[in-house]
């Protein structure tokens, strides 16, 4: 990584965010979007800077709860907003463009409350790392005019990292999390029931010290992801077993290990063979 580009981008992020005088921004805890919140918080000040932490059946409590603390400890103004996310049409059926019709309502919530705290813009953490990716919430964030000053200015997922570091950002090194939306295949309906059965797997794996993993839901089998170079870890000291036990108590019949390992939207695959097939 050229530390020199990483430097001018950060640069021009600063200026860009400057000449929106405020900003909402869409935070999750994550790697992106804690970066640009202390960014925006450091440019424009916290009386023009707020943060929205949308609270789902998509996201684990622990997680949410610590996401809060994360950006209240950088000095935001944290927005909490309870949404039903499985009332909204489009996302229950699971469709290859479900994140699409979430995004979207979320991003609709998020410049309610901007309009209410006057504030001028939303702002996203989107990198342009993500544009290689199968991402129909970018769509969302198109239509509805939302900023994504991280892919303006062109910073990638490394740099982000590296200046959250220099920063003293404890999200530099955090691995990323996506909603548990993503474990499942387009066309099978999600529910409460199966989206806690996923989270209770996933928090037995984490307190077996895994770092990073996906549990993928396939009727009556859990198809377990993890990094490759965890796992001697899986069958040390016997946490297969726990693990096993644990993904049966939650409901699942069989449990599996991929082979081929962790690798970010596997599950897009699926999604981008629906979308050939519905286009024919």
């Amino acid at each position: 990584m050229n530390n020199e580009n990483a430097e001018k981008k950060t640069a021009d992020l600063k200026k860009l965010l400057r000449s929106l005088e405020s900003a909402l921004v869409c935070y999750s805890g994550g790697v992106d979007s804690t970066f640009l919140l202390k960014v925006a918080l450091d440019e424009l000040g916290p009386k023009n800077v707020a943060g929205i932490l949308v609270k789902s059946e998509l996201y684990p409590a622990a997680l949410i709860d610590e996401a809060k603390c994360v950006g209240e400890s950088l000095g935001a103004k944290i927005e909490e907003f309870d949404m039903d996310i499985l009332l909204v049409p489009g996302v229950r059926d699971n469709p290859p463009l479900r994140c699409y019709y979430c995004k979207r309502e979320m991003l609709h919530a998020a410049q309610a409350r901007a309009r209410i705290l006057g504030l001028k813009h939303v702002i996203e953490g989107g990198i342009v790392d993500d544009l290689d990716d199968y991402r129909p919430g970018r769509r969302a964030v198109e239509e509805l005019g939302v900023r994504s000053p991280l892919i303006e200015v062109g910073l990638t997922k490394d740099e982000i990292r590296a200046v959250s570091k220099t920063l003293g950002l404890p999200t530099w090194d955090k691995i990323s999390y996506t909603c548990l939306a993503t474990r499942f295949p387009p066309g099978e309906k999600i529910n409460s029931e199966i989206l806690e059965q996923v989270a209770r797997c996933e928090e037995e794996i984490r307190n077996e010290g895994f770092k990073l993993f996906r549990v993928r839901y396939h009727g009556d089998t859990a198809r377990i992801e993890i990094a490759p170079e965890e796992f001697p870890h899986m069958f040390h000291e016997d946490r297969h077993k726990r693990v096993v036990e644990a993904c049966k108590k939650a409901g699942f019949r069989y449990v599996s290990m991929d082979l081929e390992g962790y690798r970010p939207g596997s599950m897009n695959v699926y999604r981008s063979q629906r979308n050939a097939q519905d286009r024919k």
